[in-house]
């Protein structure tokens, strides 16, 4: 078994197992060392491809066709005023936002399904984004705050319910089917809260609760994409840094003591990042479902990686989310369908399959 491939790092010195044939850079004086795995550098570059490819098929269509040209022009800010508004303030902050979203929630997926040692263990199962968008509801429909309240509330809503839901499966140290267990639980009651606060809300604010509920980037702009990307900067190192852990949790509580980890204190760690990851992810564009759950088993086994390859893990959500978004918009036009529902109907075949593999 190796650390994560293609993004996991590990201090010089620690065991390493077999690395087959993935390549050990060094860095610092041999202080840290980077793993990278051939094939999840492929797999990453192929990706990467995808999301390119789906960019510009959303930057260049729509109800305001504009050649690839004119939309370089645009990015270089050399383009007229319609199409720089087009590209630049409508189409081009949307898209950032998905893929922000869509790194976020697969980063977040990966780490709670290493930590509970369980595909199912993803932040929309767990209840997590539930949580958030509890809290952007109380913001919005009963203390009548603005969205960039909201966004704070969803965050605040997330990181307190992952608390909870920690709290509530810390005893006698935490163990991954008592984490989903409890978490399906606090979800299942916080959707119970969800429902009441828009059945006592006006029609209108109903109606636009409930598609902030389904996940949608429909008029997401720069307010929300820089936020989001702001958290990614400050995280998505922390979780790369760290990622080497869940090679090691993964393979239970007795073994990754015995490599030397502090359990409980990388599990805390590893969870608090996830759930910041997912809050603010919910707080950009509501809980964009399955992509958390779907992304990480994906990525996983396009790069055949025996650890979670955390790079090509937030790739494959980037992909997932502007592909999602992408569909969404062109399949139903002239209707503007939230990504949420594009992302659901992908996360719920890849449930149903998981499901019927496991009964099989």
């Amino acid at each position: 078994m190796t650390g994560p491939a293609l993004g996991g790092f590990a201090p010089a010195g620690e065991p390493r197992w077999p690395s087959g044939r993935q390549r050990v850079r060094r860095f610092g004086g041999d202080a840290v060392s980077v793993r990278i795995s051939p094939r999840a550098v492929a797999v990453s570059v192929g990706l990467g491809v995808v999301i390119v490819a789906a960019g510009l098929v959303a930057l260049t269509t729509g109800d305001y066709p504009i050649p690839v040209g004119d939309v370089v022009r645009a990015l270089l800010g050399h383009a007229d005023g319609g199409t720089d508004f087009v590209v630049n303030s409508l189409r081009l902050p949307r898209l950032v936002t998905g893929l922000l979203v869509g790194a976020a929630l697969a980063l977040s997926g990966s780490i709670f399904q290493s930590v509970s040692n369980n595909l199912l263990g993803s932040p929309d199962i767990l209840g997590f984004t539930t949580g958030s968008a509890t809290g952007a509801l109380v913001v919005l429909l009963v203390l009548r705050g603005n969205a960039a309240e909201a966004s704070l509330g969803a965050v605040a809503g997330g990181l307190l319910t992952g608390a909870l839901v920690y709290a509530l499966s810390r005893r006698h140290g935490l163990a991954g089917p008592r984490l989903i267990l409890i978490g399906i639980a606090v979800g299942a009651l916080l959707i119970s809260v969800n429902s009441y606060l828009i059945t006592r809300a006006t029609l209108a604010a109903a109606v636009a609760a409930q598609v902030w509920l389904i996940g949608s980037l429909n008029s997401r702009g720069w307010d929300q994409a820089w936020p989001l990307a702001l958290a990614l900067v400050i995280l998505m190192p922390v979780a790369l840094f760290h990622g080497r852990r869940l090679a090691y949790l993964e393979m239970g509580r007795e073994t990754a003591q015995t490599l030397g980890v502090d359990v409980e204190r990388s599990r805390l760690l590893l969870l608090a990042v996830g759930a910041a990851l997912a809050a603010t992810a919910t707080a950009a564009a509501g809980p964009v479902g399955f992509v958390a759950l779907t992304a990480p088993p994906l990525a996983r086994r396009l790069t055949a990686a025996p650890a979670p390859p955390l790079v090509s893990t937030a790739l494959a959500g980037a992909a997932l989310v502007a592909v999602g978004d992408l569909a969404a918009q062109r399949l139903f036009a002239p209707v503007q369908l939230p990504v949420g529902v594009a992302t659901g109907a992908v996360g719920g075949v890849y449930l149903a399959a998981l499901l019927l593999r496991r009964r099989a």
